[in-house]
């Protein structure tokens, strides 16, 4: 979509706030994305005026009836964030599925969702990102890049030799490589992947190259290879290791990867300096880093060649052979020459910090130890992992940039998952001291948040977040659960701005549309799925940023506290997306999309708008619907036929349709003979132009407005809302937005099954379209015999202009018979079961 769409977009999509004396003034902070039933709920009234707040409501999206209503918790802590006051609005105990806003001291929320879909497909989500980051062949831009790196620096005897080493990620929004990042983030989708329940969450819809298709394996785990197959160009033999491809020369003005032109010494875009590991201090100008031994590099490769090892030995053995041998070999180097190293810079002084290495060394050897169960390699791992019982960040609450990294140790879960309870006891209490850290200092605010707001502080909450759902894994405490939800929460949009921190998700939500990035500036594109470094202290933006904006600060009311973020694309210090921070979120969007899993009763098979096609498509169940406007000359016929034939089916039908007196009788009739009734639309929109799907008739609210008149005119008829949560759009047809809009407001919604046929039953013979009813049903049954008719929603209009010469619905008995000879099963959409929800 293009940018100026988000725009506007992004304009109808904000929250509904209160105009006081001095502006805008109160708002209530959600996860836009929404919650899972179980979740823990609260949301955040922030408020620039001391006024108190008694209590909040929580409201159907549809109907605007108050469904919960509690008292907010007041917290101290509402000056951190340049506010008057901060109420914390706990709805956790109220689970039903829908869609709802909040209000709070006159304030309101967007819409969101409760329902167990929410996080369906988010973790994929974000390989978009991911795929969009590779050199070499980059499939987002489809051009190659960087053909010639590179040149190797810093060796005593190889310096100025060129070798391949194309492939892998860039970094951010420059084109810098870095081994400790790259490695990481394999590492983090390899974990990832390993450790769902369920791998059904991770799809196959992109090619091995990132291109779109299928090749038989999960696009997570091709994208894990891409990093892989890469480590292995910068650790091609034993003990000869590079760390970073360029360095801060690169950091000259914004330009499209295939279109760097600079200069390292071998000609204009000509190559590029690869450096090799030599576990001293490097550095090719003035700046020269800290690095004291090689053990933060070789313990990366081997962490992340171990588990590509036991994860691709099947897939490809060949390649899970050499990394068997290559992890193996990268430990021993880490063994030999113990200490970190830093990356390297040029122009200035800023670079990589990494001054930890015992964290990667237990990682490695935990990683072995958890494929082998060998006791050598958990009493190595068990030494290195005492060295930092805490990772020091979350202990300290203060790190330079990158210093202490990864911000997760995986390696602790590993061992606290150990079989011998005495290390596993050992390590959940690791676990818990650092969260119990950052739990300390998030006392007081309103968004229970204690993470630093360094450099790439979003990335430290994607480890906080990661590390309390494994300690409660591992341990069954639930101390935490509170600040956890909060944690995640903050990134989609509970946090001061109300803004997602992830470029695009959700669909229509308030996320980052200027993230600090060639692609927004060259090609005025957003880079979607991409986590955002997110908010720093003032003080680091203004030392590392301060001028750095492009335009007017949107965010200025809210960037009076303790720290800054600008959705700006001058802004690199809080709205910089980067590919380690991104990869590190997978594991959890992962997690909580297996825990939806687990309250769904039925399958659906969704369409690229989320729109349901088929239902539980592994029983010979077929969904008969029809939908109305003003046409109801079949109606009759179709109700004598369903009662001779004793099933239920549903009907659909507009706020029109419900008005009309002529038709209010066989209303009540098909109400009373037990079939399903839901909405249509109020005015029988038309939601998007015909073939113009990025392309909008009606706003979002205006979408939701029409839908609660609907909802109104069912209720005349006694039908309850979550009596009528599905909803088949008006002229079968709808797009993103409106999809988006009717999900939020809390319904389902489904439309027939493509290749039925059956639909084009309103055509009459002056359309070049026409089809006989004899061609339709030959249509239907042809389809079936190739592909079944398992799950469908079976389409057939009740109301048919009088012009056409013979009406599909009188030959409906017939086309039941036939189908229910093949064993099919004819059920209304009030048979499914989601009860749990």
């Amino acid at each position: 979509m293009k940018k100026v769409i988000v725009y506007f977009l992004l304009c109808i999509a904000s929250s509904v706030t209160v105009l006081g004396a001095g502006g805008i003034d109160k708002w209530v902070r959600v996860n836009q994305l929404g919650y899972l039933p179980a979740d823990v709920k609260v949301a955040v009234y922030i408020s620039t005026v001391s006024d108190e707040v008694k209590h909040f409501e929580l409201h159907d999206a549809a109907t605007g009836a108050v469904v919960f209503k509690a008292k907010p918790l007041e917290c101290a802590g509402a000056a951190k964030w340049g506010m008057k006051r901060a109420y914390r609005l706990n709805f956790s105990s109220f689970r039903k599925d829908g869609g709802y806003y909040l209000i709070c001291g006159g304030a309101k929320s967007p819409v969101f969702k409760i329902n167990a879909d929410i996080y369906d497909a988010t973790a994929d989500y974000l390989l978009n990102y991911m795929r969009q980051q590779r050199c070499g062949y980059n499939p987002y831009t489809d051009t190659l890049c960087h053909q010639d790196d590179g040149y190797i620096v810093c060796h005593p005897t190889r310096s100025g030799e060129k070798i391949d080493v194309t492939g892998g990620w860039h970094d951010a929004a420059d084109y810098l490589q870095y081994q400790t990042t790259s490695a990481t983030a394999t590492y983090q989708m390899l974990f990832a992947y390993i450790e769902q329940k369920d791998k059904s969450v991770f799809k196959d819809e992109y090619l091995a190259n990132g291109k779109k298709g299928r090749n038989g394996i999960p696009d997570i785990l091709d994208e894990a290879k891409w990093g892989l197959e890469w480590l292995m160009k910068m650790n091609p033999e034993n003990k000869v290791m590079f760390s970073q491809i360029a360095d801060d020369r690169d950091h000259i003005g914004m330009h499209l990867p295939q279109d760097d032109k600079i200069d390292y010494g071998w000609g204009p875009g000509k190559g590029r300096p690869v450096y090799f590991v030599t576990g001293k201090p490097e550095g090719l100008g003035k700046w020269i880093n800290r690095t004291t031994g090689v053990s933060s590099v070789a313990g990366k490769f081997a962490s992340s060649f171990a588990m590509g090892a036991q994860i691709f030995k099947d897939i490809d053995p060949e390649m899970a052979k050499k990394m068997e041998t290559k992890a193996e070999q990268a430990y021993d180097f880490a063994l030999e020459d113990p200490g970190n190293t830093q990356t390297a810079c040029l122009r200035s002084p800023y670079f990589y910090e990494e001054d930890s290495y015992v964290d990667d060394i237990e990682l490695a050897a935990s990683t072995f130890y958890h494929y082998t169960g060998n006791a050598g390699w958990k009493k190595q791992a068990d030494y290195w992992g005492q060295l930092e019982p805490v990772t020091p960040w979350m202990e300290l609450g203060r790190a330079r940039h990158y210093e202490w990294y990864p911000f997760v140790n995986l390696g602790h879960y590993y061992m606290a998952e150990s079989s011998d309870s005495k290390i596993s006891g050992k390590y959940i209490e690791f676990m818990r001291e650092g969260l119990e850290d950052i739990s300390k200092r998030a006392a007081g605010d309103p968004f229970m948040n204690g993470i630093p707001y360094v450099w790439c502080s979003n990335n430290l909450t994607s480890g906080a977040i990661t590390q309390a759902r494994l300690y409660q894994k591992a341990s069954g405490d639930s101390t935490y659960v509170e600040m956890e939800a909060a944690l995640r929460d903050w990134l989609f949009g509970c946090n001061p701005w109300g803004t997602s921190m992830i470029a695009g998700l959700p669909y229509y939500g308030d996320y980052p549309v200027e993230p600090h990035s060639s692609y927004v500036i060259v090609n005025h594109d957003i880079p979607y799925g991409g986590l955002v470094d997110g908010p720093v202290y003032k003080s680091v933006f203004t030392e590392r940023a301060g001028k750095s904006l492009r335009h007017a600060d949107s965010y200025a009311v809210f960037n009076n506290g303790i720290a800054v973020y600008h959705d700006d694309v001058g802004d690199y210090a809080s709205n910089e997306q980067t590919m380690d921070g991104t990869a590190s979120l997978i594991y959890y969007l992962a997690q909580k999309e297996n825990e939806g899993l687990g309250y769904k009763k039925n399958v659906y098979v969704k369409d690229n708008l989320g729109v349901i096609r088929k239902i539980n498509p592994d029983k010979k169940d077929i969904y008969l619907v029809f939908t109305a406007d003003s046409l109801f000359n079949g109606i009759p016929s179709i109700l004598k036929t369903l009662e001779d034939k004793n099933i239920k089916a549903s009907f659909f039908l507009t706020g029109n349709c419900l008005r009309m007196r002529e038709h209010r009788s066989l209303i009540k009739r098909m109400i009373k003979d037990g079939n399903y009734v839901g909405g249509h639309s109020d005015g029988h929109l038309l939601y998007s132009p015909w073939g113009q799907p990025d392309s909008s008739n009606f706003t979002y609210d205006e979408i939701i407005a029409d839908l609660g008149r609907n909802m109104s005119e069912l209720a005349r008829f006694g039908i309850k809302i979550d009596d009528a949560r599905w909803f088949l759009p008006p002229y079968e047809h709808c797009n993103k937005l409106s999809e988006t809009a009717l999900e939020n407001a809390g319904m389902r919604v489904v439309n027939y099954t493509p290749g039925i046929a059956t639909p084009a039953d309103y055509t009459i013979p002056s359309m070049p379209s026409y089809k006989t009813s004899d061609e339709l049903i030959a249509k239907l049954y042809a389809f079936e015999h190739a592909n079944t008719l398992n799950g469908a929603i079976l389409l057939i209009h009740p109301g048919v202009q009088p012009s056409r010469p013979d009406m599909l619905f009188e030959r409906l008995g017939e086309i039941i018979e036939s189908l229910q000879q093949k064993g099919y099963d004819f059920k209304s959409l009030g048979n499914i079961d989601d009860s749990d929800l």
